[in-house]
């Protein structure tokens, strides 16, 4: 067939070569109707023009359309010979600051890292190399395609916003200049006529859905029988399904079906048969027969031949649209004027409209070629930019559910464009702000997730095939989430703050349907038959870890949308958990005196969801409270009161016990589902929206409430009351259970529970919680990871949190804390800690997995040995709490953590009637280290105007009360410092006791404490007799007696040096007569002292010294020292009345101080005696105040 037409192709290329562009543009300029004048051409001549056979010709097809269809319009638009117009326009316009090269698939770009707002920024080569970038921390990638370059974008870098190149035309660029005044007034009228024409014509034919017939205006005379079997591209079915078929279907060669299927694959449709319509109507029934078995059918058209030339000229067409608006920045504007034009159907009439909602139609050529014109035209204009990211937002919905149901990859979509458009910060808030966009965003991705439980959260159990790949397809929609807030604002308006507040709301619903989802029971008895399906909601968690984050960060940076939003996520959470008993029954717990009323929970036989993104965002924001000092500043617009610790800490440390028990071995029967949940909760792709915010949200509750209260709760929820609570418990428990792996589980539950104490007190590393800054928390993630190995640059940078910048701030700090070790011939350069950070090394640090523990602890003893130093691993010198976490060091002090604390050690030192584990004592050792260099920090950090009242050194010396009557914390570290068992831990005890000894001495001579002189009197414990513990208390007594007496003996002796060191330099002052008789007569009596005149008695002064009994600071009483008070209780008196029946009239105007004959009543004062300063008063009357205030809202 082909041979045949061969010659009349031949003749007809003749025919359309004597064409003259020329005349045809001639003939257009005096048309009336040029609409009709220029579709009747094009209608004559685009099918002579193209698929005139079975195989394209490209070249001549473009050949032949530059000099028939597109020469005429160039003459018409220049109105002389396009040669000439052209450089012209080029000459008179005035160049763009905007480079806009669009990226070809795999060509360079490159990303500042010091500079860019943003990752999606990125710079062509040319650029690059042209700007201050090139020597700053950068990032280079290949581009996907469909990108272009953001040089001269002053939104897109933080310095340094123009190359060489582009910085030229800035100082002749004016602000808001219309481009349209460089062109004549004839070339504007008749550009807007051609663009109008040419636009609506190719936008109007790629849409076309009829396969037979043309629009009536483009309908030919003559219509040949000429059909083209059309083969669609998708991403369902295989190269090799395809292939398969073809050979079956067009009776080709395998190398034939090769080329059609790779021409399918990179341009979206390729024909496979020419012929008459019969002919290719069999091609299609064999293709969609062979491909419909296991999945849907291959799309395939039968499509007449004239349709398919029109459809490939208005490919053209637009490619030849975007080549001509690169001459003037006129023309461009011109083009987008006509794109986004509204037509007379209304909304969405627009050229630009019907393109995007018609995307989804659209074959992969066709859309790769008008994304790029949209790029290069309506994206390059700032005016027009605005205006297509609004019809873009408007139509946000519709374009993302056409995605959805899509089968094209992303980067073929037109809602891939939400990229450029909402990471310009300024757009973005404009969208906010006017658009609603966060709302429209949330609630299309909400309305694509509609599996739902009965409770209304997500369920993925049993997603279908096509449920699931609709899931994968909708998290692209938090990315453009991501992309509207990677920019934060500097600035807040009243209308910024309302849209983003309500767009918190729609994500806050979004969470809540996250709340509690994919809850698990333990498996008892039988191993899980199936394991459940978790990835899809561990995904959606890792997708939006960035996007909470970025959630805070704006929360952050204004004080009123903190406090809004703070109240919103509250609100949020007591809706999911308002009843957080869930139905369970309620119970006291007891232990030490202190009493607790909670809920009878047990985590290894009812449901518990690892999954609580409402509790986390809430601590999140009740750190940066703390972080930014908005609870100190306005705690009366906070509902702080209407907290209740007990329903924050529920969840969570439910979260943290299902972790514990499945180290414990405990769940084994779920399978590895549940191990892979673990992984990625601790994982550092999640762990900071996760586990870290766990913790955080325990540090809240614990530290707004008793710390007794929440030992005997956590000890219920570790379902270890009994253990501790009953007397002798573990005892009888080692004996009458036999089973091993009960006893093993236990301890391991024990060793969990105490590490969680130790996070708990220890991880104030996160600015808000401690006194740190953002520095410091990754300088200890580095000093930690580098204490177990020295590692390389990008094994160190993957043990790192990204943020959403995908950078983790190492580069700022590594040089403070380690040295870098070239690499030698082979192998890689290390990073190694510098000696002077291993002081720094926490055993027990939160991040460090169990493999990773044990290497860093054996690492870090190797190190002490080849040292020569004592092999202790005592904690870390950490930094003080923020005040809205500081009562969280009171948990150390706990009568219920002594009593952990002395249970434990008790089983150690009667090692052999207790089960218990070496780990669980060195967890305890910690424990003890850690509170006794708190208290050593407060001594040493105490002023005159606090009190220290972390006793804890006090607390550890006392005997154990009856019945008990168990020796000492302190008694029993001695004991077991000698104990043969324990050879491993007998240098962290003697770093113990010594560290012990050093802070009594600081409390001992410490002028601040309270209770100075009690602890000053207290010593160790020296009987070692622990079967007679009545007579070592006795002995305990007596010794603390002469303890007492020796103590009283020395501050008498030095009071008396005092006294006497100050009569001698008074003595000095006198004159020496006055002096003899002073000496030798002590006391004198009145009758002798001389007032006034000549012989005056010189009578040394008497100074005054008194103690505040609040600082214990000794001064002299004087008029210029700080003032002195006494405390006074005032009350109305009748005692000695003598008409006790009058009736003050008014006692507003009643003088107190007046005395009435009558003696009706008088005013009683009476004082302890005790002498404060003014302004320790003061402090004291304010701290108990609120410590009252707090009490009453504990226990309510």
């Amino acid at each position: 067939m082909a041979s045949e037409l061969e010659p009349e192709v031949q003749a007809i290329d003749r025919s359309l070569l004597e064409c003259s562009a020329e005349e045809i543009a001639g003939k257009w300029l005096q048309a009336t109707d040029l609409t009709r004048e220029v579709y009747q051409h094009l209608a004559h001549y685009v099918p002579k023009i193209y698929c005139r056979g079975p195989n394209p010709l490209p070249q001549k097809e473009d050949m032949l359309a530059q000099h028939v269809l597109l020469g005429p319009m160039e003459w018409y638009l220049c109105g002389e010979d396009p040669a000439f117009g052209f450089p012209k326009l080029e000459q008179a316009n005035k160049p763009s600051h905007l480079c806009g090269r669009v990226f070809k698939v795999g060509e360079p770009t490159y990303s500042c890292r010091d500079c860019a707002v943003d990752p999606t920024c990125v710079l062509c080569m040319e650029c690059f190399l042209g700007s201050i970038h090139r020597d700053h921390r950068y990032r280079m990638t290949t581009s996907g395609g469909g990108g272009f370059c953001d040089c001269g974008d002053t939104e897109a870098w933080k310095e340094g916003p123009y190359c060489q190149k582009h910085e030229l035309n800035t100082s002749e660029i004016e602000e808001e200049e219309d481009p349209l005044v460089h062109l004549s007034e004839d070339v504007i009228a008749r550009t807007y006529n051609i663009f109008a024409i040419m636009f609506r014509y190719a936008v109007e034919i790629l849409t076309w859905e009829k396969e037979s017939e043309l629009p009536a205006d483009l309908e030919m005379v003559e219509k040949s029988d000429t059909y083209y079997c059309m083969l669609f591209n998708d991403e369902v079915h295989t190269y090799e399904q395809v292939i398969y078929t073809l050979q079956k279907a067009v009776n080709c060669t395998q190398k034939e079906a090769i080329g059609f299927a790779t021409t399918v694959d990179r341009d979206g449709r390729r024909s496979v048969r020419y012929g008459d319509f019969q002919y290719c109507e069999q091609a299609k029934s064999v293709i969609v027969r062979n491909t419909s078995r296991q999945t849907k059918p291959l799309k395939v058209q039968v499509m007449h031949s004239s349709i398919v030339a029109h459809q490939n000229f208005g490919l053209k067409l637009l490619s030849w649209l975007g080549s001509i608006i690169g001459y003037s920045d006129g023309l461009r504007r011109i083009l987008c004027q006509v794109g986004l034009q509204e037509g007379p159907d209304g909304e969405n009439s627009s050229l630009v409209d019907r393109l995007m909602l018609s995307d989804s139609k659209l074959w992969k050529g066709a859309r790769s070629v008008y994304h790029q014109l949209f790029m290069s035209s309506l994206l390059m204009d700032l005016k027009y930019k605005k205006l297509f990211a609004v019809r873009f937002a408007k139509n946000y919905e519709r374009l993302q559910s056409d995605y959805v149901t899509d089968d094209h990859d992303r980067e073929f979509s037109v809602a891939d464009l939400s990229v450029q458009i909402f990471t310009v910060p300024s757009l973005a808030r404009m969208l906010i702000t006017e658009e609603n966009l966060m709302s429209i965003i949330i609630k299309t991705f909400m309305d694509h997730l509609r599996h739902r439980d009965a409770h209304g959260r997500f369920q993925f159990e049993r997603y279908t095939a096509l449920q699931a790949f609709k899931f994968r397809r909708v998290q692209s929609l938090i990315l453009d989430l991501k992309y509207v807030l990677i920019s934060k604002p500097t600035e807040w308006s009243d209308e910024l703050r309302q849209k983003f507040l309500e767009g918190f709301d729609a994500f806050l619903e979004l969470l809540k349907c996250m709340q509690g989802m994919d809850p698990i029971t333990r498996q008892v008895g039988q191993h899980i038959e199936m394991e459940p399906e978790w990835e899809a909601a561990f995904t959606l968690q890792m997708k939006l870890t960035h996007v909470i984050s970025m959630m805070q960060d704006w929360c952050a940076s204004d004080e009123k949308v903190l406090i809004e939003a703070y109240k919103k996520c509250l609100t949020v959470l007591m809706q999911c958990h308002g009843g957080y008993t869930d139905g369970e029954q309620p119970i006291t717990l007891s232990i030490c005196g202190h009493s607790v009323e909670t809920i009878r929970y047990c985590v290894s036989q009812e449901k518990v969801s690892i999954h609580l993104p409402v509790s986390r965002l809430l601590a999140g924001l009740h750190v940066l409270l703390s972080k930014s000092e908005v609870a100190y500043k306005f705690p009366e617009l906070l509902p702080l009161s209407e907290l209740s610790p007990p329903m924050l800490i529920e969840h969570p440390l439910r979260c943290l016990v299902l972790c514990a028990q499945v180290h414990a071995g405990m769940w084994r029967r779920n399978g590895f589902s549940l191990v892979n949940q673990i992984y990625y909760y601790h994982n550092v792709k999640c762990r900071r929206e996760m586990f870290d915010k766990d913790i955080v949200m325990l540090q809240t509750g614990v530290s707004m409430m008793d710390p007794n209260h929440f030992l005997m709760i956590m000890l219920s929820r570790f379902e270890l009351y009994q253990i501790f609570s009953t007397p002798d418990y573990g005892k009888r428990f080692s004996s009458e259970i036999t089973h091993k792996d009960v006893v093993q589980q236990n301890n391991t539950l024990i060793e969990e529970m105490l590490y969680l104490i130790i996070m708990l007190v220890g991880e104030r590393f996160s600015p808000g919680v401690g006194q740190v800054n953002a520095t410091d928390e990754i300088k200890r993630e580095i000093i930690h990871q580098l204490s177990i190995k020295p590692m390389a640059h990008s094994e160190l940078v993957k043990s790192l949190p990204e943020d959403e910048n995908k950078e983790t701030g190492m580069e700022s700090v590594i040089e403070a804390v380690a040295h870098f070790k070239k690499p030698g011939l082979t192998g890689r350069g290390m990073y190694e800690l510098k000696p002077e950070c291993a002081k720094e090394f926490n055993l027990y640090f939160y991040h460090f997995s169990r493999a990773e523990q044990s290497k860093a602890e054996e690492a870090q003893r190797k190190m002490k040995r080849q040292n020569r130093e004592d092999t202790a691993l005592p904690p870390p010198v950490l930094p003080p709490f923020c005040p809205l976490f500081a009562s969280l060091v009171n948990i150390l002090q706990s009568d219920v953590m002594l009593c952990i604390m002395g249970t434990i050690l008790q089983w150690a030192v009667e090692h052999n009637g207790y089960a218990w584990s070496e780990s669980m004592l060195q967890r305890v050792l910690h424990l003890i280290g850690m509170a006794l260099q708190e208290e050593k920090q407060h001594l040493e950090n105490v002023t005159e105007e606090h009190v220290v009242t972390f006793t804890f050194t006090q607390k550890i010396s006392k005997p154990g009360e009856a019945p008990k009557n168990s020796p000492s914390i302190l008694a029993m570290l001695e004991t077991l410092q000698n104990a043969p068992y324990l050879e491993v831990h007998k240098d962290m005890i003697r770093w113990i006791l010594k560290t012990f000894n050093a802070v009594k001495k600081m409390r001992e001579s410490s002028p601040t404490s309270p209770v100075a002189e009690t602890e000053g009197t207290i010593m160790e414990e020296s009987s070692r007799d622990k079967d007679k513990a009545e007579r070592k208390r006795k002995a305990e007594i007596a010794r603390l007696r002469r303890e007492k007496i020796m103590a009283q003996m020395s501050e008498m002796q030095r009071h008396f040096i005092d006294e006497n060191k100050e009569l001698f330099q008074q003595t000095l002052e006198l004159d020496a007569s006055t002096s003899a008789v002073l000496d030798n007569s002590p006391v004198v009596s009145d009758m002798t002292l001389t007032a006034l005149g000549p012989t005056q008695t010189q009578v040394p002064e008497q100074r005054q010294f008194v103690t505040c009994i609040l600082c214990q600071e000794e001064q002299e009483v004087k008029v210029e020292s700080r003032a002195m008070v006494l405390a006074a209780f005032v009350q109305r008196s009748t005692v000695l009345s003598k008409n006790r029946s009058k009736f003050i009239q008014d006692p507003e105007k009643y003088d107190p101080l007046f005395m009435h004959p009558d003696l009706s009543c008088g005013t009683h004062t009476s004082s302890c005696g005790h002498i404060m300063h003014a302004h320790c008063w003061q402090r004291k009357w304010i701290c108990v105040s609120l410590w009252m205030k707090k009490r009453v809202f504990t226990v309510g």
